[in-house]
């Protein structure tokens, strides 16, 4: 419960320091816990959706969307990429086709 009661003050601090459009995730763990749980499922779902954020619960011993909560994340961070202007002077992305050679524009390397 304790950690559940911080997540108002750990948000707080993200939105302290972190940049403005920064991805947020709550993420309930060690859901095969299922005797020793203090927070509902429900209570969570609401408390993140209060708060604007997607939530997921996991369990690392029962693989119990672990991987979804990264995928989650990457899905998040790449739909801002999308609708973010790229910075001034970034190049797109360059496509290779099989056998063809980086060009090289100098450098250290």
């Amino acid at each position: 419960m304790e950690s559940f009661n911080n997540v108002k003050q750990w948000l707080h601090e993200i939105d302290r320091y972190a940049s403005e459009n920064v991805n947020k995730l709550l993420v309930g763990n060690k859901a095969d816990l299922e005797d020793k749980r203090v927070v509902t499922t429900e209570a969570a779902q609401e408390f993140a959706e209060s708060l604007g954020i997607e939530f997921i619960e996991t369990s690392a011993k029962d693989r119990l969307n672990v991987e979804e909560a990264f995928t989650m994340m990457a899905s998040q961070i790449k739909r801002r990429m999308k609708t973010q202007p790229q910075p001034a002077g970034a190049r797109g992305n360059t496509k290779l086709s099989p056998g063809q050679q980086v060009g090289s524009s100098g450098g250290c390397c």
